[in-house]
């Protein structure tokens, strides 16, 4: 079934603002959506990753896996989502050749430290109201809620 202009729409506006993170930083799902002026559609934005294609030859998907940094989105507390078998311990991987921390505990939970690592700028370049800030993040008693700094 084909998507609908509006679900095109979003799919490649997520996977335009994703390919926005710098390599070595995270942001959550929310911060996506927020980005795009839908804070309540945090959930598609999983949604949109999931459906990323791969570059496999013989495919001619403008977006997919190889272009566009599908590991560098967590979720608000900084917790790799498990999305199937073996998801979460491959977007741990793919963050560590990055360059980013990941801690594991013993119940197979990934985390990243979103004070360090987190990526949370007031808009995405090239939006017309565009001043670049850095994106320089506060996380305020080191649960995962972080303020933006001037």
């Amino acid at each position: 079934m084909a998507r609908s202009d509006e679900a095109e729409w979003w799919f490649n506006a997520v996977y335009d603002a994703v390919q926005q993170i710098p390599r070595g930083k995270v942001t959550s799902y929310g911060h996506i959506a927020r980005l795009l002026g839908q804070p309540q559609r945090s959930r598609q934005v999983g949604v949109c990753l999931k459906h990323l294609p791969s570059n496999s030859p013989g495919t001619d998907h403008y977006y997919h896996s190889d272009n566009v940094p599908w590991q560098r989105v967590v979720n608000a507390k900084g917790m790799i989502s498990h999305r199937g078998p073996g998801s979460a311990a491959r977007q741990a991987l793919v963050l560590e050749e990055e360059g980013v921390a990941v801690q594991a505990d013993s119940m197979g939970e990934y985390s990243i430290d979103l004070g360090r690592y987190g990526w949370y700028p007031e808009r995405l370049a090239g939006d017309e109201s565009d001043e670049s800030d850095g994106g320089s993040v506060k996380d305020e008693g080191g649960n995962g809620e972080v303020q933006l700094e001037s």
